[in-house]
């Protein structure tokens, strides 16, 4: 099959997603305003704790049995090392930009978490779709459903446990930097100048409620006054215990354990234990109903979280302060130097047997590490309050070029595979 057939392939999936990311921007103008600020935080809302539950829940179940998991065991493996490879650049990235406090947090969200969900489940099912596709016709949607399903799960786990908790660390950071600035007053008195704090500023005294728990406020009071009394001799295996309790403390237990994550327990639960799986999953099952309805509300979760990233764009065509070297640094991490470190891992895995024959499988895999920034990553700006016309713009950019980035690694990946 030539490239450009492949290409075409690969071309019509994208556009999907930019016909009704288009829409989503329409609709969002203010001259329409069927998606503004209020509808897009209850559409938003309804997505998080209904439509992506259902989707994530209802797929892992139909597709995911003990023998298909143990096929795909490598597929969580891949997705933490695009985790731990895009960071790594991520803060590269950083150090050459020299990126701003209050942007190092979702620079390195954005490098790091890609959108694992929502476009594979798009994107994947539609070349099954395709006529020629390198993938046959028997098992390529039922193969394709289900690795998507499980990326969208394990990507769902790794973006509210591991993006969330850096995004929420640097936000508080800047925020006690800016109030620290504000409350601190200058005034002249008897010719000597007192530094004092505003009233605002007395509740530093006490547990802030920007920390995550009294303890991560006390090793920082301890810490500070070490440094003060002069450095002392603390032994590596303790340093690196106390590194990991205070991580684990920052770590938002109700955030991993979001409604996404909820659900991807219970796919798990139904698909695996075969007695409830022959219950639930399958036309002649008896509560066939509870499967096919979840389905039903679950396939609103990718049109309405597309149409959401449209409307989020808007606000990034306003523009920001975010430097268009920063920018231009995210899209070379992911879609150049990420999608060619992908292959390197892929091809070093099936070389060595973690990973099987499947061309569409070695396909996702693949295409796991070219993939445009997480809207998650928007979603956690949002809710910190911080950062949000910067993450707009960077979705901007990233988003206008993943359309024809994702097109040629597409299209590569499958002459690769095939």
């Amino acid at each position: 099959m030539g490239f450009l057939s492949l290409f075409v392939v690969a071309l019509v999936p994208i556009l999907k997603v930019l016909l009704v990311t288009g829409v989503g921007l329409l609709i969002a103008l203010e001259r329409i305003d069927l998606l503004g600020a209020n509808a897009r935080r209850n559409l938003n809302a309804i997505v998080f704790y209904v439509f992506n539950p259902a989707l994530v829940s209802s797929n892992l179940a139909k597709t995911i049995t003990f023998s298909s998991l143990v096929t795909m065991w490598f597929m969580p493996v891949n997705i933490l090392l695009t985790f731990v490879i895009g960071s790594a650049l991520g803060w590269v990235l950083i150090k050459i930009t020299r990126t701003p406090q209050h942007l190092q947090g979702l620079v390195l969200g954005c490098c790091s978490a890609g959108n694992l969900g929502n476009l594979l489940l798009i994107i994947i099912p539609a070349i099954c779709e395709e006529e020629d596709n390198p993938f046959g016709d028997s098992d390529c949607s039922t193969n394709g459903e289900a690795y998507a399903s499980l990326s969208l799960a394990i990507g769902a786990i790794g973006i509210w446990s591991y993006v969330y908790t850096i995004m929420r660390i640097s936000a508080n950071k800047c925020k006690k930097e800016i109030n620290l600035d504000d409350s601190t007053i200058s005034i002249r008195t008897s010719g000597e100048t007192l530094e004092i704090l505003s009233e605002g500023c007395t509740e530093a005294l006490l547990p802030s409620k920007d920390c995550p728990s009294s303890r991560e406020c006390s090793d920082e009071v301890e810490l500070a006054h070490a440094g003060s009394e002069g450095k002392q001799k603390v032994p590596f295996l303790e340093k690196i215990k106390q590194q990991v309790e205070i991580l684990m403390e920052k770590i938002d237990l109700k955030k991993v354990f979001a409604p996404s994550t909820i659900g991807v327990i219970v796919g798990f639960f139904i698909g695996l234990i075969s007695p409830i799986r022959k219950l639930i999953i399958g036309d002649s099952a008896p509560l066939h109903v509870i499967e096919s309805s979840a389905y039903f509300v679950g396939e609103a979760a990718v049109p309405s979280t597309t149409l959401i990233m449209g409307a989020n764009l808007l606000k990034g065509l306003k523009g920001s302060d975010v430097s268009i070297v920063v920018i231009l640094g995210i899209m070379a991490v992911r879609y150049i130097a990420l999608p060619l470190l992908g292959v390197v891992v892929v091809k070093a895995a099936h070389h060595f047997g973690l990973v099987g024959s499947n061309s569409l499988f070695q396909f996702v895999l693949m295409l796991q590490y070219a993939l445009p920034p997480a809207m998650s990553t928007g979603t956690m700006s949002q809710l910190f309050e911080f950062g949000q016309s910067e993450c707009s713009v960077i979705m901007l950019w990233t988003y206008a070029v993943a359309a024809f980035s994702l097109t040629l690694w597409s299209s590569f990946f499958m002459w690769l595979v095939s």
